[in-house]
């Protein structure tokens, strides 16, 4: 992210701290505008400190810390030219919980405007990239790490161009609730690549393809989030979410869990709750997909866009019954 991403994407204030709201927050003592005399930032009262005051230890404020307080610190360019990796500060984190929320409000066709790509675009002609992982929990935002990914490459066809799975060293501990889950160990993944050693693979095979996953922005969100980590970018294009797809194309299917779609299209999961099988299901569940599309006739991508977006009516609930008189 670039030095001037916080004022693009708002909460930040002359001297880089932030608060929720996009306020300046209280001064700290130790940390405060200069209280020695010199000139005040503007409609800013001074700090009512004595600068000869001695401050306890227990009141010092440590600089260090300050990145996971949310201020934000200007790191110095590396000799190689490289981004230091560095937790996700307040105006990363916002610009991730943008994407995220306009990829669920939007209905997982659109994420960003210069990445939608042509609303012409027949399906049939772009390749897919069916994405899954695995995670230490349900939040990239507190804290929460990869620790397996998989991605199968599709044409327009459905057929299998390329498929990629590693496990992921997460570099703090897995719940065990988790490792009862993905059956994951921290041992497995002890001597797995860091997120790190193995970004620039995800990001080659990802390149040019639409982004498709089941629950799409839960992927989406830890991988945009893990790759803007290590590289300062984070995911961009457009997303297709199984989920959603299911919805509008097999109406007559209940629950779109991954599980039920499975079941109702015959389709064997060898590893479920792993990124490897998941991924494989949710590819030849998706190519099948892209065949109901054709029966209903939608064939561009701008097509689709508008079968997604479209919001199914509401049922009308039922009023309860009357209590019988006597009760």
């Amino acid at each position: 992210m670039h030095d001037d991403a916080g004022a693009a994407w708002g909460g930040v204030n002359p001297e880089g701290s932030f608060d929720d709201a996009g306020n300046d927050p209280p001064p700290v003592i130790g940390q405060g505008p200069d209280v020695s005399g010199g000139e005040q930032p503007a409609g800013r009262p001074p700090v009512p400190v004595d600068a000869a005051t001695v401050v306890p230890q227990a009141l010092v404020v440590d600089a260090s810390s300050r990145a996971e307080r949310g201020v934000r610190i200007s790191l110095p360019p590396r000799a190689d030219g490289a981004r230091p990796a560095y937790p996700l500060g307040y105006a990363e984190a916002a610009r991730a919980r943008w994407l995220a929320r306009d990829l669920r409000r939007y209905g997982d066709g659109w994420v960003d405007p210069a990445d939608a790509g042509a609303p012409t675009d027949a399906l049939r002609s772009l390749e897919y990239v069916v994405v899954d992982v695995e995670t230490t929990g349900g939040s990239a935002w507190s804290g929460h790490r990869i620790t397996e990914v998989a991605a199968v490459r599709l044409d327009g066809n459905g057929r299998k161009l390329h498929e990629y799975s590693t496990l992921v060293n997460p570099e703090r501990s897995i719940p065990p609730y988790i490792t009862r889950l993905t059956r994951i160990s921290p041992a497995m993944v002890e001597c797995a690549p860091r997120f790190d050693d193995v970004a620039a693979e995800i990001r080659r095979i990802l390149k040019d393809a639409v982004f498709v996953a089941h629950n799409a922005s839960f992927d989406w969100r830890f991988l945009s989030t893990e790759l803007q980590w290590v590289r300062a970018q984070p995911l961009r294009g457009r997303v297709i979410c199984t989920v959603r797809l299911a919805r509008k194309v097999v109406p007559e299917v209940p629950r779109r869990s991954l599980d039920s779609l499975s079941d109702y299209f015959g389709i064997e999961n060898v590893a479920r709750h792993r990124a490897f099988g998941d991924a494989r299901a949710t590819a030849t569940m998706f190519a099948l997909l892209l065949d109901r599309l054709d029966e209903l006739r939608i064939s561009q991508w701008h097509e689709l866009e508008t079968l997604l977006s479209r919001r199914a009516p509401r049922r009308k609930r039922r009023a309860s019954p009357e209590p019988a008189s006597g009760f």
